[in-house]
């Protein structure tokens, strides 16, 4: 008789790097997305394009395995998960490298990168020290590790020069949003609690993963303000964007609303990319449940 042990699926290093990188090629080949680079057209962008991201996401195939494996060595000597991220934020300082190298100094993954990185380095994490890998616990595990992450990295940020600013701490000085920071301290709840729901439940009703994910990143955009909208345009352009994925959410849409969408983000240069970022994140983590044999909770069933 099978012990529940026996039952469980391992999961490697290598495991979780395959998965981090399949989850960004997912994301992007996902066709129609808003403003965002798919299969069809470039989005809201004229510096980048669908094979961009190829080149891309092939130079960052490698660096998902040194976070895991970070992980997974960390868990395996009881390393606390604060000084697992102190290392992993170096091993995403040198995906960065390899990523602008790539593409010519065009950021196409900066946000993937860190979030990817981070719950690759907490499902390592988790089967280092032997307890199972499952969405939940890696993004719980994120919530840990990023702990006071916020007011680290945003303390000081109102001394700066406005030329000195980055993108994300120019919508905090503005706005008070954290943006994907906040995201990963609280655990990743619009994943968590929204986009993972709302894939399997388009997954379960017999939806091809393309499509899934193309109706799953409206679940998303409903959830939270946008930085990348922010700093593109405003607030105000954020929150209509929200309000419309809101309004989709609540009364049901097709594909064909979200190619309506695209032809209009493209033509008001809407780029959603936290959104995107945040869909890859929901890829992943989809993934690592189904490769552990776990399941994922439906919180509640999503409308389309």
């Amino acid at each position: 008789m099978m012990t529940m042990n026996m039952m469980m699926r391992m999961i490697t290093s290598d495991d979780i790097g395959r998965l981090a990188f399949e989850a960004m090629l997912l994301e992007v080949s996902a066709t129609p997305k808003p403003g965002l680079v798919d299969r069809n057209n470039p989005g809201a962008h004229d510096d980048m394009d669908f094979f961009t991201f190829m080149r891309s996401a092939a130079s960052l195939a490698g660096s998902f395995y040194d976070f895991a494996e970070a992980g997974f060595n960390g868990g395996a000597n009881d390393v606390p998960p604060s000084e697992i991220f102190s290392h992993i934020r170096k091993i995403g300082i040198t995906a960065e490298k390899r990523m602008f190298s790539a593409t010519n100094g065009i950021n196409t993954h900066k946000g993937e990168i860190f979030s990817l990185g981070l719950l690759s380095s907490c499902a390592g994490y988790l089967a280092g020290s032997g307890h199972e890998v499952t969405a939940e616990g890696a993004m719980t595990l994120a919530g840990e590790m990023c702990a006071g992450i916020c007011e680290r990295d945003f303390a000081g940020v109102r001394e700066k020069s406005l030329a000195m600013l980055t993108k994300g701490e120019r919508v905090f000085i503005e706005y008070g949003i954290t943006g994907i920071r906040g995201e990963a301290e609280a655990g990743y709840p619009a994943v968590r609690d929204v986009a993972l729901p709302a894939l399997r439940g388009y997954l379960d009703g017999g939806m091809c993963m393309n499509d899934a994910l193309a109706m799953t990143l409206i679940h998303i955009m409903a959830q939270a303000h946008d930085t990348n909208i922010i700093s593109r345009h405003d607030m105000n352009t954020a929150r209509e964007v929200m309000n419309e994925a809101c309004e989709m959410v609540r009364s049901g849409f097709t594909l064909e609303d979200i190619r309506r969408l695209d032809r209009e983000f493209i033509a008001g240069w809407i780029s959603p990319g936290g959104a995107g970022d945040l869909l890859a994140v929901t890829c992943f983590m989809y993934s690592i449940s189904q490769e552990a044999g776990n399941t994922i909770p439906t919180i509640s069933p999503p409308e389309s």
